[in-house]
């Protein structure tokens, strides 16, 4: 007998890939111990968005998320998805940021370090292998699969490409090799023969991970499996199919007295997805789908991985462009040609995905992040394939570092950034866990370590949400986000916002003839979706007159984060030039000035929240 092993995605990569990583850890503590009976050969619990949407949307710290499941489940190994120099982040770090995220991770509690770079470029790896080594560790390499024609091969990713990659990857070290599928566009006769290929020339055990997006995932399992696959990943069924990976229950019945049967339990996998199937309605706002379809075979032209395909969603549908979903599918393909067909994944899905809405929304390249920029440039790596020289003309433009694009290793480029980020949160907190989320995610960071030690409050959208029965009677009610919230609607095409100061206080008004009420008014003393205009730290606030006629506004052309003002109130600036950078899509979009004129007003903190249109700067001529 060889049975095939099992690696459990479940408290990782399935709820990332179907509710945008917005599981808490309270719903999955239940099952933990129960997971941990079952003989796994591992269980993904960490790393991906996972360290970002807990700091993001869910004031919990990743850090005791890890410590919490090594507890619970202490026999078996405990895996995480780490993107080589990007670490858990969108942008590569500096060296002493690697090799203390490591250290760290190894000591709470990570087994398996599952490393891959977005570009499958081995010059983004290297430190995190040191550093992973060094840790003595498991180090796994993951070889990121891609196509460009709907299966294997083509003048790119073909059977030699990924031969290479694979016997680099031995090279280097990896302890094992993972076949990284994150669109689910691998086909099931590629798998048996690229599987049968490398179980050739590889003296370590080979992985596979795929996703169920385009139907073929169950049927790719099962010819790797017979190919000879050593492992794969599977999920518990309440959160297995669509863009997320292959249930674990139906693999372990096909496989059952077979020489590759699992051995797992089924009734003990049936009785965890039953408690699954209990508290997921709570999560129901992140789990719905545009589709009717349980697959999506545009995937296989798109090829958009599971955790971006239900990020993409949701930031459309916060924007009131849902409806325009196809069209963004289909200028990722377009978009992705110019980028020099890089692998989708993170964070590379996210600049192409991210992108292709702005171009959509916007026109083509009429807003451009400052990660694509850095793409452009070279400092996430080589692509597969040439970019479009044009569009790379265009992008960098007026790139701060220059027009020439450079060939050095990306971490050649990143100064040391440790002691900064120390620095930076001295007096909030010397814990090295602290230091490196800050560095991480040096604006959310922040934010979330400021709920965490008590200096401010858990917002009401960051709050656990509760099912419906759970929640009491009258005015007291708790929807499924916390304390009750009266949601302004989309605007219509004729709706008008206003601004209106009162004293020291600053209001937006909103007049739509479609709404029944006629008006929503956001301020310090709305009843109605109150939030307060506050000014920058250190900067005036809102001027006391009225807003002229001659005042031109900026606002957000997205939901997203204001990351930070690059003016201050009085200051003159030319039209075009930069006033706020703004998160958008975990992108960085920087707003520029329509207008010659004087900033008289920057209504937000560092770290505000915003919805599409909110004021984010005033300008007078």
């Amino acid at each position: 007998a060889n049975p095939i092993k099992i690696t459990d995605t479940t408290f990782r990569d399935a709820h990332q890939s179907l509710m945008a990583t917005r599981l808490r850890i309270a719903d999955m503590e239940p099952i933990a111990a129960d997971m941990d009976s079952l003989g796994l050969h591992s269980v993904e619990v960490w790393g991906g968005a996972t360290f970002d949407a807990a700091t993001r949307y869910l004031a919990e710290d990743p850090w005791d998320r890890l410590r919490t499941f090594k507890r619970l489940m202490p026999k078996t190994p405990l895996m995480m998805l780490l993107r080589g120099q990007n670490l858990v982040g969108y942008r590569n770090y500096a060296n002493d940021i690697v090799d203390a995220f490591v250290q760290r991770s190894a000591e709470t509690g990570i087994d398996i370090f599952r490393v891959f770079d977005a570009l499958n470029d081995e010059r983004n790896v290297e430190r995190a292998i040191e550093a992973i080594k060094a840790s003595g560790k498991h180090l796994q390499m993951a070889i990121c699969y891609s196509v460009t024609e709907g299966r294997m091969g083509g003048p790119i990713y073909n059977l030699d490409y990924f031969v290479g990659k694979a016997r680099r990857f031995q090279e280097m070290g990896a302890d094992s090799i993972c076949l990284k599928d994150m669109g689910g566009v691998m086909a099931p006769y590629d798998a048996y023969e690229l599987v049968t290929t490398l179980k050739e020339i590889l003296s370590v055990p080979l992985q596979l991970h795929t996703h169920y997006t385009s139907g073929m995932a169950s049927m790719t399992v099962l010819k790797a499996i017979e190919a000879g696959i050593d492992v794969v990943d599977a999920c518990l069924a309440p959160l297995a199919l669509r863009t997320s990976q292959p249930a674990v229950e139906p693999l372990v019945v096909a496989l059952r007295d077979s020489e590759r049967q699992t051995n797992l339990d089924l009734d003990k996998l049936i009785e965890m997805g039953d408690y699954l199937e209990s508290v997921l309605p709570k999560y129901s706002d992140h789990m719905r789908s545009p589709r009717a379809a349980v697959i999506d075979t545009k995937v296989l032209s798109h090829q958009i991985p599971g955790g971006m395909a239900s990020n993409l969603v949701s930031q459309l549908r916060e924007a009131g462009a849902l409806d325009r979903l196809d069209e963004v599918l289909r200028d990722i393909v377009v978009t992705r040609k110019e980028l020099g067909y890089p692998p989708l994944v993170t964070p590379v899905s996210q600049m192409v995905g991210s992108q292709a809405v702005s171009n959509v929304l916007f026109g083509r390249y009429k807003m451009v992040s400052g990660q694509v920029k850095d793409y452009f440039y070279g400092l996430y790596g080589r692509p597969p394939a040439q970019v479009d020289a044009d569009i790379q003309r265009l992008v960098l433009k007026d790139y701060e570092r220059g027009q020439e694009p450079t060939t050095a290793a990306p971490s050649e480029l990143v100064e040391p950034e440790m002691e900064r980020a120390r620095e930076a949160v001295r007096e909030l907190s010397t814990d090295i866990e602290d230091v490196l989320t800050y560095a991480l995610y040096p604006t959310t960071g922040l934010r979330f370590l400021r709920i965490k030690h008590g200096l401010d409050p858990v917002p009401d959208e960051m709050k656990p949400p509760v099912l419906d029965e759970e929640a009491p009677s009258g005015s007291d009610a708790v929807s499924k986000t916390g304390p009750l919230r009266v949601e302004a609607p989309a605007r219509s095409a004729r709706a008008r916002l206003f601004n209106v100061y009162v004293g020291d206080d600053f209001f937006q008004i909103e007049v739509d003839p479609a709404r029944p009420s006629g008006a929503v008014v956001r301020g310090p003393s709305a009843r109605v979706e109150a939030v307060p205009a506050q000014a920058t730290p250190g900067q005036p606030g809102p001027p006391s007159s009225p807003a002229s006629a001659e005042t031109t506004t900026i606002t957000a052309p997205m939901p997203g984060i204001v990351l930070r003002y690059v003016v201050e109130v009085g200051q003159k600036v030319a039209e075009g030039e930069s006033v706020v950078v703004l998160e958008a899509m975990k992108m960085e979009n920087v707003l520029p000035s329509p207008i010659a004129g004087t900033i008289s007003s920057l209504p937000l903190q560092e770290g505000s929240a915003v919805r599409t249109g909110d004021v984010l700067a005033a300008i007078a001529i």
